[in-house]
């Protein structure tokens, strides 16, 4: 679902009012604030289900509306073609109020897309002859550069080299600077740093030589032009004069290089971010940028949307714990505004098949309940969960749709059936029943009444056709006099904007792909330590990155959220598992044991449900500071960071867990093998000496 602002905060406007002020009449405070906001500098602060979009569009319009910007001299920058389709989409709904504004003349458009049209526009006049050609994937450049070099590598591999090359370019790392920036920055590496450093020297000298471009490069290379030639540089900040950036808490070097060549030395621009949804920092992203706006820009408005129009307050207030549990200084808590909702229900299960069937379950009933499969979702933290969550949803009779990476306009039959629908409506006749024409338009390409059974390409195909169809009757329904043509414009307008349908089936995504989306109820499993937080999270940075994963996840649901985790992988293994130390003190209710043992030294939670608020594992424990200063030792000693042995997060976990033996201690998320072999025998005789665990001396 797109993301989208609950009907509660739109408030009905005044019919005495026209124009211009027309725009602000449905605002609340602070939105109005953003929308009345002076010329220059702006920094929006937008908590989750506050409305950003919304004020941000009313912004723009107003500029327009009363004359204090040209629309066609704004260019709002966003992170995704869908985020730009839904910008232009708000703006179109808002020109037919002030219809003399010109609001269709804003560019909003990706960093990507606004800098290809840079760069193809002034490449021929600069460099001259043809702009590069862009590189969709880097992999085959990667592969290819891997064999001269004879380096074997599989495609996973080849992936998380692309991968790194693109971490680098973004952060403007050169190849020879590579393995110190790598190793300064902890990353885990594919293949040896020097044999990356080479792949990706390679990779540029043959991209270079055969004049591509891969996504980065349009970057790079639009900020080179402006900075050398001085004429294009005028000659665009000249074409823009006022700038609005969304998301910018994800800008990454790359991009703010890019943004500051845009603007020269003037400061018409409107950042918009929420610090507290930082995700991508993987990639190069930082929110450096969009806390440091005030001190870049001294003469900045900052103004705060707080109020969380999409989520109950029991969610809210679910997300605000979370964020509170990060200790101080912490961020503005979010102000619900929707009426209550059910508690958000946290369960243990004895191991992933179980849960996984049943979440199926659970989203079954509310199918039932008449909630409709697209305003559930279930959200994971790895694509490697999937499986087990299509399986148990097909047994169950659920529909579902995976949420991927191609859009829905780019698929093959969406692209047939809108060329018959055109084709139709161009061909002069004017059926009585536009609706039923396009049933059998749809019909004639595979659309049948029910779905073909399993997965695989035919599924997908008619869950397409089957979207498309929806989307018809929607329209007619809503528009009684409109015929193919109108249909066909809609359709036109959707693809441009990367308005798509809502599929017709429960979402099954990643929790990094459903930031800005959200649903009526949704399934967050699988939350246990080592999952979330990752075991890759080794420093207390990446741990609170993941911390604010979670916080997006909880955050995409309105009224029914669902938390759970399983204590085994598979059906009778050990229960050693834990759940995810972000639910510690989230909530004063007992988690739910579905089939799990009772509550011991190993087990899950304890009698009393989760640990109580600001209780951390390990936290003021002799054992955790005996740890921390054996590390720092270690360390020392390795001539390593302290975080290279072993993170606070796990310190913590051993000390609250006091492992008494070798698989003991490997149970814990962040002791992978080669930690238990370098530090197993230390870490187990500090934890012989601290004596026994803090349930056992509850216990006696």
């Amino acid at each position: 679902m797109l993301e989208r602002q609950d009907p509660a905060v739109r408030q009905p406007a005044d019919a005495s009012l026209s124009g211009p002020e027309a725009l602000l009449a449905s605002l609340d405070p602070e939105q109005r604030e953003v929308a009345l906001a002076a010329r220059g500098p702006v920094c929006v602060l937008a908590g989750a289900g506050t409305g950003k979009t919304r004020a941000v569009a009313h912004r723009i319009a107003y500029l327009a509306a009363t004359g204090q910007t040209d629309p066609a001299r704004i260019l709002a920058v966003t992170f995704t073609t869908r985020a730009a389709g839904e910008l232009r989409g708000r703006l179109r709904q808002l020109g037919q109020h002030v219809p003399d504004a010109g609001l269709d003349k804003v560019q909003a458009r990706t960093f990507h897309s606004a800098a290809l049209r840079q760069l193809t526009h002034f490449w021929p006049a600069t460099v001259g002859g043809a702009a590069p050609r862009v590189l969709e994937s880097k992999i085959s450049v990667v592969a290819e550069v891997a064999r001269r070099l004879r380096v074997s590598a599989g495609l996973p591999e080849l992936r998380d080299v692309a991968g790194e090359i693109e971490w680098a370019k973004v952060t403007q790392i050169r190849p020879d600077d590579y393995a110190a920036a790598s190793a300064k920055a902890g990353r885990t590496l594919p293949l040896d740093a020097g044999v990356m450093a080479r792949i990706y020297a390679g990779y540029e000298e043959l991209r270079t030589e055969r004049h591509l471009a891969d996504f980065e490069s349009v970057l790079e290379l639009t900020a080179a032009i402006l900075a050398e030639y001085p004429v294009a540089a005028r000659s665009l900040r000249d074409r823009y004069r006022c700038f609005v950036v969304d998301e910018y808490q994800d800008v990454n070097p790359l991009q703010k290089l890019l943004l500051d060549m845009w603007l020269g030395d003037r400061d018409e621009i409107c950042v918009v971010g929420d610090p507290r949804q930082t995700i991508y920092s993987f990639t190069g992203a930082t929110p450096a940028y969009l806390t440091g706006f005030p001190a870049e820009f001294p003469a900045a408005q900052v103004i705060r949307l707080v109020r969380n129009y999409r989520s109950s307050p029991q969610v809210v207030a679910l997300a605000n714990k979370l964020v509170a549990a990060a200790g101080p200084p912490g961020p503005e808590a979010l102000v619900a505004q929707r009426p209550p909702g059910p508690a958000p229900l946290l369960t243990e299960y004895p191991d992933e098949p179980a849960e996984a069937a049943a979440v199926a379950r659970q989203a079954q009933t509310l199918l039932k309940a008449r909630t409709p499969a697209a305003e559930i979702a279930v959200l994971l933290r790895t694509n490697a969960q999937t499986a087990a969550y299509e399986q148990a949803l097909a047994e169950a009779g659920v529909p579902f749709q995976l949420r991927g990476a191609e859009r829905f306009f780019d698929r093959d039959e969406v692209r047939q059936a809108v060329g018959l629908v055109r084709a139709a409506a161009k061909s002069g006749s004017a059926p009585d029943d536009p609706a039923a024409e396009v049933s059998a338009i749809l019909a004639s390409i595979g659309l049948t009444a029910q779905p073909p059974g399993g997965r695989g390409t035919a599924r997908e195909r008619w869950e397409s056709l089957e979207a498309l169809a929806q989307l018809a009757a929607t329209f007619f329904a809503a528009n009684p006099a409109a015929g193919l043509a109108g249909l066909a414009a809609e359709l036109a307008v959707r693809s441009a904007i990367g308005h798509a349908p809502a599929m017709a089936g429960v979402t099954l995504a990643s929790l990094h792909s459903a930031k800005g989306l959200e649903w009526k109820a949704v399934f967050l499993p699988g939350l246990t330590d080592g999952t979330v937080p990752i075991i890759y999270a080794q420093t207390d940075d990446a741990v609170e990155e993941e911390r604010r994963l979670l916080y997006v996840g909880i955050t995409r649901a309105r009224e029914r959220l669902y938390l759970s985790w399983s204590l085994a992988r598979t059906p009778g293994g050990r229960r050693v598992r834990k759940p995810s130390r972000f639910l510690e003190g989230l909530t004063g209710r007992r988690a739910e044991q579905t089939g799990a043992r009772p509550a011991g030294r190993r087990g899950g939670a304890s009698a009393g449900g989760l640990r109580p608020a600001g209780v951390s594992p390990g936290a003021g424990d002799p054992l955790f500071s005996r740890l921390r200063e054996w590390r720092l030792v270690a360390s020392k000693e390795q001539g390593v960071p302290a975080y290279v042995v072993f993170s606070d997060a796990t310190l913590q976990a051993i000390a609250a867990a006091r492992p008494a033996s070798r698989g003991e201690l490997a149970s814990i998320p962040g002791v992978g093998a080669v930690k238990l072999d370098r530090y197993g025998a230390a870490v187990l005789e500090l934890c012989a000496a601290a004596g026994t665990s803090p349930d056992e001396r509850a216990a006696t």
